[in-house]
């Protein structure tokens, strides 16, 4: 049976070397459908990667709370309106929660900042020391301010790469220079070490963090002393921040005197639901790049189907000898099938080295991250033998009904 396979291969191959140009448009929907789905599955799964290693940037195990509900359409109120979240909520969640291993706060705001004669208008970030750990920043040069610092108010500064590369020369040593941020001067102790673009898409790096009561004392100003742009938490373990939301919930509702029917006025999400959300808008994206790749496959498979009946038509006298001179059904089917399968094979070859070719090529001119599978390649190498042998069965069945002797008698 292997030799008799391996024959009909042989003379598929030869047959179609007779009209290599047919062949070759035959196969093309194929080639074009298998190449699409690696390329297109391949830059899916790199967004799935790089949107993985931006979550990450954010630190481990992070729960993020908001001042304001979540309305219906999913939309968080502003964080200009009213105050709902203190620097006492947060130390208090610290207390009263175990699980937490920190708790932090931060205030934002835009400003000018300015080191001599460059100016740069960027985001500052009243914080407390331990938002530093809980997002998991480091230094490429100095290091963060303390407890005292916050408790001084000290106009001290952390500044992003971003900043460093808008404000200084290069060869410039950022580390003790005072720059100025609405006129009041800071010393900058500490460079950051870059993170690159967050979830979102905004630059990381592009950040300057003074002590919390610097800011709403010296610079942002606030009608009400404690006030707070976001509060952050962590936890020791990844399994912990189901339950640790819930505690927070309940601890804010408690200190905010929420009754039972009354909505959050806070919005609390984990690193997980936003990891969560920006992969499912990549998953949606492969999947629709996917199915518009696979309608290719469907026309290949079809051109396939057309192309053997024409062939069924133009050996019909060739069928009919090889019946006259002891060929089974089984023998004239399994030819027909074999051509079709080695036409689907052959363009599902070109079409996985055109797809890593063509998604590595996306890497290098767009910049784009890309990541090809080998789970992917067997995936559409098998799916385009499965279209060759699901579109070549009716003509090979249609050639094994033939009768011999009116094949011999075809003109």
């Amino acid at each position: 049976m292997s030799a008799f396979v391996w024959m009909t291969v042989l003379t598929a191959l030869r047959i179609l070397g007779r009209n290599r140009l047919r062949a070759g448009l035959t196969m093309l929907g194929i080639v074009i459908g298998v190449g699409a789905v690696i390329a297109m599955v391949g830059i899916g799964e790199g967004a799935k990667r790089a949107v993985q290693a931006q979550i990450a940037t954010m630190g481990t195990n992070v729960i993020i709370i908001w001042p304001g509900a979540t309305t219906v359409s999913g939309v968080r109120s502003s964080q200009g309106g009213a105050v709902t979240l203190t620097v006492a909520d947060a130390l208090d969640l610290r207390k009263k929660i175990p699980l937490l291993a920190e708790t932090g706060w931060a205030k934002r705001d835009a400003m000018q900042i300015v080191n001599g004669n460059k100016n740069w208008n960027g985001p500052i970030n009243g914080i407390s020391p331990s938002y530093l750990t809980i997002r998991d920043w480091s230094f490429s040069s100095g290091g963060p301010f303390t407890q005292a610092d916050l408790d001084s108010a000290a106009r001290v500064a952390l500044i992003g790469q971003t900043i460093v590369d808008n404000l200084f020369e290069d060869g410039e040593e950022p580390v003790g220079a005072v720059i100025r941020i609405k006129n009041v001067p800071f010393r900058v102790i500490g460079v950051l070490a870059p993170k690159g673009q967050s979830a979102q898409g905004s630059d990381q790096d592009d950040v300057i963090f003074i002590p919390f009561t610097t800011a709403e004392r010296k610079v942002f100003g606030t009608a009400f002393l404690g006030s707070i742009g976001a509060m952050f938490a962590s936890t020791d373990r990844a399994e912990d921040l189901p339950e640790a939301v819930d505690r927070i919930r309940e601890v804010l509702r408690a200190r905010h005197r929420l009754q039972g029917e009354q909505n959050d006025d806070f919005t609390v999400k984990t690193q997980v639901d936003i990891g969560r959300v920006q992969e499912g808008t990549s998953q949606t994206l492969t999947v629709m790049l996917f199915s518009i790749a696979s309608v290719s496959l469907l026309v290949g498979g079809i051109g396939i189907m057309n192309i053997l009946l024409v062939s069924v038509t133009e050996r019909t006298r060739e069928i009919g000898v090889r019946m006259a001179v002891g060929a089974k059904r089984g023998h004239v089917l399994m030819q027909f099938l074999i051509e079709a399968m080695t036409l689907s094979l052959l363009g599902g070859v070109i079409g996985i080295v055109l797809g890593v070719i063509g998604a590595k090529l996306t890497t290098v001119v767009a910049g784009w991250p890309t990541v090809i599978s080998i789970d992917v390649i067997i995936v559409a190498f098998v799916f385009s033998l499965a279209v060759g042998l699901f579109f070549g069965l009716y003509p090979a069945n249609k050639a094994s009904r033939l009768n011999p002797i009116e094949a011999l008698r075809y003109e």
